[in-house]
């Protein structure tokens, strides 16, 4: 699997309430979560993400509660992967249950600027910036699966999550 998108570049400790302020939680409608994608933070962003784009992230990245309207509202704002030095435990497991690719690799973060171009090909682990290319873990064939179906509930064939 690989993508190629222009990033969108935000930096250490970025927290489940700056991601989709907790007043959105009425909802888990991804149409109406992306509307909120990182406004307390970037008012802007919704308005310049288009669908293939790339957030990274610092250190701890989806810190805070264990809610899965994060991780839902960036992928539908247009997201298609989030690099990050590290991301918070919960954060990471419900990113790939609902299908968003998540790369960890602090050098790569270090030298991405925002507005960049990136490709990144995850069977290999690989992360182009430019004429630079940096290594990553690589997803495990059975991560890759889930979010090559989009999610944990579409790869098991579970319905309305039951």
């Amino acid at each position: 699997m690989k993508v190629k998108g222009t990033v969108h570049k935000y930096g250490d400790n970025i927290d489940t309430d700056v991601i989709i302020p907790a007043r959105y939680l009425n909802t888990t409608d991804p149409e109406e979560l992306k509307l909120h994608c990182m406004e307390d933070i970037d008012a802007g962003f919704v308005n310049k993400v288009k669908p293939g784009d790339i957030m990274t992230g610092g250190k701890n990245f989806g810190c805070g509660s264990s809610r899965e309207h994060a991780p839902i509202a960036i992928k539908s704002a247009g997201i298609a992967c989030i690099i990050a030095e590290s991301f918070a435990r919960i954060f990471y497991r419900n990113a790939i249950n609902i299908g968003l690719p998540i790369i960890e690799s602090a050098p790569a973060v270090k030298a991405i600027k925002d507005g960049d171009i990136v490709e990144i090909d995850f069977d290999k682990g690989r992360i182009k910036v430019g004429d630079k290319v940096y290594n990553a873990p690589a997803f495990p064939q059975f991560i890759q699966d889930i979010i090559s179906a989009g999610g944990l509930l579409k790869k098991t064939g579970a319905k309305n999550g039951l």
